[in-house]
């Protein structure tokens, strides 16, 4: 897959790459990995929180939710954005809202994400609390006595939080890794290649250290050519970094014994080891670099691109897994959308002319009998025929949400803080193996409204 690009991004300049572990440099099969975490999450709220044992038969549907949406935990709606911040389609629970009451509802003003009473779903982590989510306001609307809309969204986080943190989901996966971690021998090849040519390397990740030692162990180590183990390659390992706050907050590395896994204060440079926690400033101000010559990668839009961006200047990569099946299905709609396009601009011209009959009756020049009768008319055809090609469109995308990168004809919210924060974006880090580590990433140049073909 190609490496898509935002901004210029000279990788001959950088000196410092660095990843994110999970859904970045280690692939897992996301419907197995979020069915766990979603059967984890229901165990406790049944036996943690008190919710109705009939919650346990839930299935897991991973079409219910796609990286980019919106929760809406005063009216229990999932929400789909466009890049203006405008609801263009929503389900209350696994029902969905019709654009009618969408529009009564949100009065199409701009949704303010700052605001406490939405929680964007932004990375591949977050699929299990978006199904769970539309399920549980699903059966309250069916009369299950469960909490209000806003408590059912904290109580879901609290759930999937405690099972990420007390080995509910680690464990499992640790037990049985070839089911849910993808081997992906290029990625190990492309750090080997990186440190060769004079790359220095690490990894900042908000899992502990004990996971990521057991999941490099398995998706790194055994594919090395010229080490024979991941720490060699890596000049630095961050484990529970707490992103974003490793990236606003001033605090203190721990240094990490790798054999034993003990912790204790670290005094002096952070330049090479591997550690817990800390704060992005030293590291850079230790490793003696600009900020524009570090490059970091990572799958969460907020934590490892957006806040990166917004409070440091780092040049950064998304990992964007659900890419892939956004791609073959733009390949097999290619067609369908050629044919979208030619009758849009066929609508436009008739459209032109409807107003160009206006303007002249409007000067005292009226139309041709039945002109402007006939002219509707076509374009009522075009709009039923765009109708049938949209619906053929739609069904090569997720069934319910369409395309993650699109809202209509808009980009969607995701799309533009895609577009904003990443200087490039890729369906996951192999994709850069097919470019040299002195590769200068050019962006094709946009083209805006008024440069288009009439």
């Amino acid at each position: 897959m190609p490496v898509y690009v935002n901004r210029t991004l000279n990788l001959k300049k950088i000196k410092l790459i660095g990843f994110d572990m999970d859904y970045t440099l280690v692939r897992y099969n996301i419907e197995i990995f979020e069915r766990l975490a979603h059967q984890q999450a229901v165990r406790i709220l049944v036996e943690d929180f008190g919710y109705p044992e009939g919650i346990r038969s839930l299935p897991f549907d991973k079409d219910r939710a796609i990286v980019g949406l919106v929760i809406d935990t005063r009216n229990g709606n999932m929400l789909k954005l466009s890049r203006f911040g405008k609801v263009k389609s929503a389900c209350h629970g696994l029902e969905h809202i019709h654009y009618r009451k969408v529009r009564d509802l949100y009065q199409s003003v701009a949704i303010d994400l700052s605001h406490p009473d939405y929680i964007p779903l932004d990375t591949s982590f977050a699929i299990s609390y978006g199904v769970l989510y539309s399920q549980l306001v699903d059966e309250k609307s069916r009369g299950m006595k469960l909490p209000d809309f806003r408590t059912l969204a904290q109580d879901i986080h609290s759930a999937i939080n405690t099972a990420h943190q007390d080995g509910s989901i680690k464990d499992i996966v640790l037990d049985d890794l070839d089911r849910f971690v993808i081997s992906d021998p290029k990625i190990p090849q492309l750090l080997e290649r990186y440190a060769d040519y004079g790359k220095k390397l690490m990894i900042i990740t908000n899992s502990d250290y004990a996971y990521t030692r057991r999941i490099l162990d398995y998706s790194i180590t055994p594919h090395l050519k010229s080490h024979s183990h991941w720490s060699e390659v890596f000049d630095l390992v961050v484990t529970l970094a707490d992103k974003p706050l490793f990236f606003q907050e001033q605090r203190r590395f721990l240094a990490i014994d790798p054999e034993t896994g003990c912790m204790k204060n670290h005094e002096g440079p952070v330049t090479h080891g591997i550690y817990q926690g800390g704060w992005f400033k030293k590291l850079q101000n230790d490793m003696g670099l600009a900020g524009n010559e570090i490059l970091y990668m990572g799958d969460h839009i907020y934590g490892d691109v957006v806040a990166i961006k917004k409070l440091c200047d780092w040049r950064t990569g998304l990992v964007l897994g659900d890419l892939e099946r956004e791609l073959e299905g733009i390949r097999k709609a290619k067609p369908i959308q050629s044919q979208i396009d030619e009758l849009s601009k066929k609508k436009s011209r008739l459209e032109r002319e409807i107003n160009r009959l206006d303007i002249a009756r409007y000067e005292g020049s009226d139309p041709e009998p039945g002109e402007l009768d006939r002219l509707f008319e076509n374009i009522e055809g075009i709009n039923n025929r765009i109708s049938v090609l949209l619906g053929e469109y739609r069904s090569n995308f997720n069934p319910i949400w369409g395309e993650v990168l699109r809202s209509g004809n808009e980009e969607s919210r995701y799309a533009d803080q895609i577009i904003s924060y990443a200087c490039v974006y890729m369906t996951r880090i192999s994709d850069l193996f097919d470019y040299s580590p002195k590769t200068y990433f050019r962006p094709l140049r946009r083209t805006m409204a008024h440069e288009q073909d009439e």
